[in-house]
Parts: structure tokens; C-alpha cells; sequence
């Protein structure tokens, strides 16, 4: 007896040890991102983000088919009298002809696709910008509902107390059986909105996931809280800040700079280009004079020029293609330099704002409000006020509550959206 009860002890606590592991081994394997983590892998995976990168090789491909001479031709001829008199007369030729470009046409074509790519940079970045706000919003939205979810349970678990309370005093006597069922109501009620908010979860967490590039899985987890610090930043500096590095200001103003560029390659194309053609010409030739034949051969070297004569185009059209891109992007940079003043403005404001509603909800609501409902909850308990009273500031406590989360998240994604406007992170 007293082996096999060895036995399943060692057994017992092996099998304990292999739980053990176990369990280590699966919160091991789970991924748990912060804030900087999710940004960093949106920014590798995102699909959007990754397809602007890959199609950069086709502004590289452009700087170096403009970097390109046009290629030169080779040209060989034969000719002889092989199907009439076939007395001997030959001729052959090799030439070779090279287009030269005039007017700083090849360093005039680099500058555009170099402007052209340089634009198509700042296209990436602004993008970049974009999915740092959208990433960020999505990664408040999954914490707030976190939180609601919290105070949802938290707000189940008061009115749990206040039924166990309302049954006591029922059981004692002191209370109709009303305000038993008042306080089962409530907490039905309370489970009802906790369900609402675990219904929230997934759809944000779902939607975070999508932006970062990320499959679904129990392996990975989210985690964050709502922040709330100082913002001393004064609007003149954000403003100035906006206009120095904002990248969609920046691509506008390489699009005018490729624009103009563009105005110098337009007026250079209309003007022909050379065609220089060198040839190499040998010929057989025979003479009869009574019964004697002479035969002669001559070798000729040659140099020719062609060169267009610009009467009816000369580049016209494409003169005018080019001033109209440049009149286009000076109408669109100026749009956008006035909408980053006022995405700037906006964002400040709703920051304002938000940080105006946690300093009344810190200094005038939270200081006082869990003691009123304790102590609310107290003189229920001996018998000193109604059930009312404390559904009331029990209302109050979950009003507030909602409310000071609205005010911290309208913070945060204001912050963020701040942040985005001005174009990078904020000292």
C-alpha cells in the first residue's frame, strides 16, 4: 500500500511538472505588442505601404532609362553586276550613325526623373504618416473598449453587492420586495452592457490586425492604457513645424520642382538633335579598251550630318503640357500649405480641449465620487436612505466614469492626429 501510494505521488508530480512546462511554454509563445511595437510592424507589414515600396523600382527604372544615350546603328550595303554584264564591278559599304543629343537633353531627363523620384519618397512617407494616425486611433479604439469593459464589470459587480444588500435587508424585513427587484433589474441591466462592450473587442481588435498586416491568432495580444500627460507645445511652433517637414508639402513642392524641370526638357526637345553618320565604302570597277581590261578599285571614307529642320514642330505641344503640370502644382501646393495650417489648428483645438475635460473630471469629479458612492452605499446598507439614492449615484459613478474615458481617449487620438499633422513626433 505504502508503494503504490509512492507511486502516484511521484506520478502525481510529474505529471504536475509536465503542466508546468506546458503552460510556460504557451504564454511563452504569446506576442504582446505596446504601442511602438504595433507601429513599428504596421510600418513593415502593412500591405498598402509595402506595394508603394515595391513599385518605387518603377521611378528608379525611369531616372535610368533617362540617364540613357540612343543607341548607334551599324549599316552594311553590297551591290555588283552579277545578273547583267558580271565584268568584275563591286561595291561595298559599312557605315555607322549616332544620334547626338543637343540642348542638355540626357542631364535635363536625369533632373525630371530625379525630381520624379524624389517625389515619389516623399509619397512613402506621407503615407507612412497616415498609417502612423489610422494605426493609432485603431490601438485606442481596442484599449477604450478594453476599458469599457473593465468598468462594465466592475459596474456588474456593484450591482451584485447592492442585490445582495437589497436581499439581506428584504430577508430582515426592513424593505419591500420592490426594491429587491429594482436592484435585480440593474444588475441585468449592468450585464447587459458588459456584453455590448465585449462585443466591441473584436471588431477593433480585428481592424488593428488588418492595418498592421497581421494574421488573427491566440498567440497574439495587444496591450496599452490611455495616456494623459502635459502638452506645453505653443500653436506657432506646431504651425512652423507642419511647414518644415509635413511630406505630402514636401512631394508638392518636388512636384513644382519637377515641373519647372520639366519646362527646361520640353524647351530643349524642340530642337533637333544630330545624326552623325561615319561610312567606310570600298568599289571594283573595270574599263575595256580594245582587248585590254583596266580594272580600278577605290576606297572611300565618309562623313555625314543629318540634322531636322524644326519648321512646323518644334515641341509645341509638350511646351504647353509642361507649363500647364507646373501651374497645376503650384494651384495644389498652395491648397495644401493653407490645409496643414488648419489640420494643425483643428488638431490643437480638439487637444485643448480634451485636456480642459481631464482637469475637471481630476480636479472637481474623481476626488469626491468614489467616497459618495461608498458612503451612499453604507447608509443603504443602514437603512438611511432608499435604494434611489444609490441607483442615482450609482448612475453618476458610470456617467462619470464613460465620461472621463471619452475625454481620455479624445486626448490620445487627438494627440495622434496632432502628431500626424505636424508631420513626425512632437519633443
Amino acid at each position: 500500500m505504502s508503494s503504490s501510494t509512492s507511486i502516484r505521488s511521484v506520478f502525481s508530480a510529474l505529471l504536475g511538472c509536465l503542466l508546468t512546462i506546458n503552460v510556460g511554454t504557451v504564454f511563452a509563445a504569446e506576442k504582446v505588442f505596446g504601442l511602438p511595437e504595433v507601429l513599428s510592424y504596421a510600418l513593415e507589414n502593412n500591405g498598402e505601404i509595402k506595394a508603394l515600396r515595391a513599385e518605387r523600382g518603377l521611378r528608379e527604372a525611369g531616372r535610368i532609362r533617362a540617364g540613357l544615350l540612343p543607341n548607334p546603328s551599324l549599316e552594311f550595303e553590297g551591290a555588283g553586276d552579277f545578273l547583267f554584264a558580271n565584268e568584275g564591278e563591286r561595291r561595298f559599304s559599312a557605315a555607322y550613325s549616332q544620334e547626338i543629343l543637343t540642348a542638355g537633353k540626357r542631364a535635363k531627363r536625369l533632373k525630371v526623373a530625379g525630381k520624379d523620384l524624389e517625389e515619389y519618397g516623399y509619397r512613402i512617407a506621407d503615407a507612412e504618416r497616415l498609417l502612423d494616425e489610422e494605426v493609432k486611433v485603431a490601438f485606442y479604439d481596442l484599449i477604450l473598449a478594453e476599458h469599457r469593459l473593465k468598468l462594465a464589470g466592475r459596474f456588474v459587480e456593484i450591482n451584485e453587492q447592492l442585490l445582495r444588500v437589497a436581499r439581506d435587508r428584504f430577508a430582515a424585513g426592513d424593505i419591500p420586495e420592490l426594491e429587491v427587484n429594482l436592484a435585480r433589474v440593474e444588475v441585468a441591466r449592468s450585464k447587459g452592457r458588459k456584453a455590448e462592450a465585449e462585443r466591441e473587442i473584436e471588431p477593433s481588435r480585428l481592424k488593428l490586425f488588418s492595418l498592421m498586416g497581421l494574421s488573427t491568432g491566440p498567440e497574439i495580444g495587444i496591450a496599452g492604457t490611455l495616456e494623459n500627460k502635459e502638452f506645453p507645445a505653443r500653436i506657432e511652433d506646431l504651425r512652423a513645424l507642419a511647414l518644415a517637414r509635413r511630406p505630402d508639402l514636401m512631394a508638392l513642392a518636388a512636384e513644382k520642382e519637377r515641373a519647372d524641370a520639366e519646362i527646361h526638357l520640353a524647351e530643349a526637345q524642340g530642337k533637333p538633335n544630330v545624326t552623325a553618320v561615319l561610312s567606310l565604302e570600298r568599289e571594283d570597277s573595270s574599263l575595256d579598251v580594245g582587248d585590254i581590261t583596266a580594272k580600278d578599285r577605290d576606297k572611300l571614307v565618309g562623313l555625314k550630318l543629318s540634322v531636322p529642320l524644326p519648321l512646323y514642330d518644334r515641341n509645341q505641344a509638350g511646351k504647353k503640357e509642361a507649363a500647364t503640370r507646373r501651374r497645376s502644382a503650384e494651384s495644389r501646393y498652395l491648397f495644401v500649405r493653407r490645409n496643414v495650417d488648419r489640420e494643425v489648428e483643428s488638431a490643437f483645438a480638439r487637444l485643448t480641449s480634451s485636456e480642459k475635460a481631464l482637469r475637471i473630471y481630476g480636479r472637481d469629479i474623481f476626488p469626491q465620487l468614489e467616497e459618495n458612492l461608498r458612503l451612499t452605499q453604507e447608509a443603504y446598507r443602514l437603512a438611511e436612505v432608499g435604494i434611489l439614492s444609490v441607483l442615482e449615484e450609482q448612475r453618476k459613478f458610470l456617467d462619470a466614469n464613460e465620461g472621463y474615458l471619452a475625454a481620455l481617449y479624445q486626448w490620445n487620438t487627438a494627440l495622434a492626429r496632432l502628431t500626424a499633422a505636424v508631420g513626425g513626433r512632437i519633443n
